[in-house]
């Protein structure tokens, strides 16, 4: 006997609503870019420059993201029998890694700058710096208001943040050259910045590489829900269970189940769906369920099996 459950996922804001917001998001960055590469040039500012460079990521990460979101929409057919929804961990991988080796660029101009660091105009660096901070601050709102719980989303915005926290580093950094002419403070105000983009960068390829990679959901351990599973009555055995996610906010679960042979498999199915739905937030559950045999069970699974405690009279 074997149940689908494919209930819907609602995280309580719209697909459409969620790209309203990434395009006016991506409306206020590519403008304002265009504008910071020129000041850049002019200033001879590697923040500035680092600053664009990162926000040309930006656009792109948004451009992705909502490339991605039209993917997982589409319903599934022919051989994607989950439809594209992986698409949006593509697309965070992607941010991921994007992230990564412009974090690798940046922390070796930085460094160059620091051996030998050129005339820079504080002035120029720091009107600019202050105004990417009111443009990133106006896309982290806008993102901010999007469905952060798809790794698709998140990706996204920690682009954008990191941007504002670059443009604060590259405001700090003019500060200091403009009121003592210490030029190595552009190098340092990157550095700063590269450390944050390595860590965000990190945790999003580290996020959708457990996805693609089929590991247990963060907070959900197998062996836990298999023995709670077992001890459920008229279970005699669990086993070939597998838990993994299809995508952001999408866990599911699949178990062949073993019931003693006198069981209802309806009802013993019923309960331990209950379980599930109502203990570990699994809708989406495929559970086989056979009567033990009059002869003992021999286990021929790859996995571990789950059986009940045996109790004490």
């Amino acid at each position: 006997m074997e149940r689908h459950d494919t209930a819907g996922h609602s995280h309580g804001v719209t697909a459409d609503a969620d790209r309203r917001w990434l395009g006016t998001a991506l409306a206020l960055i590519t403008v304002f870019m265009a504008a910071e590469v020129v000041v850049g040039i002019a200033a001879r500012s590697l923040a500035l420059l680092s600053d664009a460079a990162h926000m040309l990521t930006d656009a792109v990460s948004i451009v992705l993201a909502l490339l991605a979101m039209r993917l997982s929409a589409r319903p599934a057919r022919g051989g994607f029998t989950y439809g594209l929804k992986r698409a949006e961990i593509l697309s965070a991988q992607a941010n991921g890694l994007t992230l990564l080796l412009l974090g690798a660029w940046l922390a070796y101009e930085a460094i160059r700058r620091l051996i030998d660091p050129p005339d820079v105009e504080g002035g120029l660096m720091l009107a600019t710096a202050l105004a990417g901070i009111a443009v990133n601050l106006a896309a982290t709102w806008c993102l901010s208001k999007a469905n952060r719980s798809s790794l698709n989303v998140e990706g996204a915005y920690q682009h954008i943040l990191n941007d504002l926290f670059a443009f604060i580093g590259t405001a700090v950094a003019a500060l200091v050259v403009v009121l003592t002419g210490f030029a190595r403070a552009d190098a340092i105000a990157t550095l700063v910045v590269v450390a944050l983009m390595v860590r965000a960068g990190y945790g999003l390829v580290r996020d959708s590489g457990r996805i693609f990679l089929e590991a247990a959901p963060a907070g959900l351990d197998p062996d836990a829900i298999g023995d709670e599973l077992a001890a459920r009555p008229d279970v005699v055995e669990i086993h070939d269970l597998h838990l993994w996610t299809i995508t952001s906010g999408e866990p599911a679960l699949s178990a062949h189940v073993l019931v003693t042979p006198d069981a209802d498999c309806h009802a013993v199915r019923r309960d331990l769906e209950h379980v599930l739905r109502d203990h570990h937030t699994l809708t989406h559950t495929t559970l086989q369920l056979d009567h033990t045999p009059d002869t003992p069970h021999r286990d021929t699974t790859h996995g571990p099996a789950h059986r009940p405690e045996p109790h004490e009279h």
